[in-house]
């Protein structure tokens, strides 16, 4: 698989978009906020942020908010170019199993850009979860 190409501003509005999401996350449990942006094959970009609640299970992550936006807004067939995290956390910031492979269905060749140990880091999908579940396809 080959990471799909994006220019250099869809890069930097990512980003940007990814940052300015932290501030609407709903984090009162863990104070544990997170932004995301994921930017479509069509050159959109759609944000989403983490929202906790009481019950813990009821929780969704930034990433897979983002996601199911960007749904929403261009339909089931959707294809995603990049994804990006943002946390207000000064640690490791990357996105979970579950995200993971949420991002798998839309976004295969997709780059995952996070907060790494040592800054940021751009890392393609299928290196982040090398053996995606997949239905086999009905003959």
């Amino acid at each position: 698989m080959t990471p799909q190409a994006r220019t250099e501003n869809e890069h930097t509005l990512l980003l940007a978009k990814a940052r300015e999401a932290v501030s609407h996350a709903y984090a009162p449990y863990s104070h544990f906020r997170v932004g995301a942006a994921v930017l479509t094959a069509k050159g959109n970009i759609y944000t989403g942020v983490n929202v906790e609640n009481a019950s813990y299970g009821l929780t969704i992550c930034a990433e897979r908010a983002a996601i199911f936006n960007a749904v929403a807004q261009e339909g089931p067939e959707l294809r995603l170019k990049a994804l990006a995290v943002i946390c207000e956390h000064p640690g490791p910031c990357p996105p979970c199993g579950a995200c993971r492979q949420v991002l798998a269905e839309f976004g295969p060749d997709a780059v995952v850009i996070f907060q790494g140990q040592n800054g940021l880091e751009e890392v393609p999908l299928f290196q982040l979860l090398p053996h995606t579940f997949n239905l086999p396809e009905k003959s």
